[in-house]
């Protein structure tokens, strides 16, 4: 069966003040010695993987700021992907980046190696904002970047949004949605602002130096960006995510299905052969244990029959259209009544879940309380 390929870049120019992601500040001999290592690793995984694993339906390459790298380094991890794994036919292969980070020549040359998604890291669309999250891009420079990328010729771009943010009024962020809607992305990722405990910005809000947005105004926003794209033609097909048709993230959804995957580079995390494993977060362990050839795994759970229904089920109901019902009784052999019975009748009655077409899926109500119906369904 094939599988999706995680690679993570552990690099940024510098670290933005809402992130807690295991990211270091570029360094060119650090990336140098991360893209060997990272290809040892490559190389390690051609060995231990069956021929059928090592066919790749999606790539993503993420962190991080992969296009902080050198524009060789980028072009080698990608030649080293051809190089240990199979692409199928059609796949997918996604880079992150952020504006600020690009110039045509580099996408040029991401396009060349194979590259036929960009994920381009926005995120608000005023300079008050993004210094606020500690960005390092203006968003003159984040239109700049789109145009570029479709000099280079990708057809494919994901603009990522956050909203919520401390400041932000609701008619701030509908400005901001008809900004980027003049861009034309095929896809757009909204999501609100997380305050990652120990992170600068979480510090900040909580010494009280910078306002919360108030969960009203949260829901006012996430309310807003559905009602906006979805009536200009944009598919709301997961909690956060909006794509033209056809133009779905394959790599999320394989995800949100809960489908093998591998991950590669420090703290990146795999499920794959009914087992869930992880790297160690250290760059320069990940490194040493490459060297020493082994693989830089920090810790694995085997994953049990009711751990992988538990995942399945709240996994899926990330998805818009919900959990295929057919296809959990024909993975489990069971139906999801004799399982979850009582958490679906308890989520029923309270308007969070719906059954329609043979899915179970969150109704408009339990959007906005999706962590709420997820924790229902996580094992003790």
């Amino acid at each position: 069966m094939a599988i999706s390929l995680y690679i993570h870049v552990p690099f940024c120019l510098r670290k933005c003040r809402y992130c807690d992601f295991v990211s270091y500040v570029y360094d060119p001999e650090a990336a140098r010695r991360y893209r060997v290592a990272l290809l040892r690793e490559m190389a390690l995984y051609h060995e231990h993987l069956s021929p059928q694993e090592r066919v790749l339906k999606t790539i993503f390459i993420g962190g991080g700021t992969p296009t902080c790298l050198p524009q060789g380094e980028l072009v080698a991890i990608l030649e080293g992907c051809r190089r240990y794994f199979h692409w199928s036919s059609g796949v997918e292969v996604t880079v992150e980046a952020n504006p600020g980070t690009v110039d045509l020549s580099g996408l040029k040359a991401l396009y060349a190696a194979g590259v036929n998604r960009l994920s381009l890291g926005v995120q608000a669309c005023s300079e008050h904002l993004l210094k606020l999250l500690g960005r390092v891009h203006s968003f003159s420079q984040a239109v700049e970047a789109v145009r570029l990328a479709r000099r280079a010729g990708f057809g494919n771009l994901n603009l990522d949004l956050i909203f919520a943010l401390p400041g932000q009024s609701l008619a701030d962020w509908r400005k901001c949605l008809e900004e980027i809607l003049i861009l034309e992305p095929e896809h757009i990722s909204a999501y609100a602002l997380q305050l990652e405990e120990g992170t600068p910005l979480a510090r900040a809000v909580a010494s009280g130096s910078i306002p919360c947005c108030d969960e009203e105004t949260e829901l006012a926003m996430y309310r807003e960006v559905i009602n906006f794209l979805t009536a200009r033609g944009y598919e709301h097909y997961e909690i956060s995510n909006f794509a033209r048709p056809g133009y779905r993230c394959r790599h999320n959804l394989s995800y949100w299905q809960y489908e093998p995957y591998l991950g590669l580079g420090p703290a990146a995390h795999s499920c794959l052969r009914g087992e869930r494993f992880y790297n160690t977060s250290s760059l320069e362990e990940y490194r040493a244990t490459l060297s020493s050839g082994k693989l830089p795994v920090a810790g694995r759970e085997k994953l049990s029959l009711p751990l992988m229904m538990s995942e399945t089920v709240f996994l899926a109901l990330r998805l818009r259209e919900g959990l295929d019902l057919e296809k959990f009784r024909a993975r489990f052999g069971k139906n999801i009544e004799e399982v979850f019975g009582d958490q679906i009748l308890k989520l029923k009655e309270a308007g969070l879940l719906e059954v329609c077409s043979g899915h179970l899926r969150l109704t408009p109500r339990g959007l906005p309380l999706a962590n709420l119906v997820f924790q229902e369904f996580v094992l003790p």
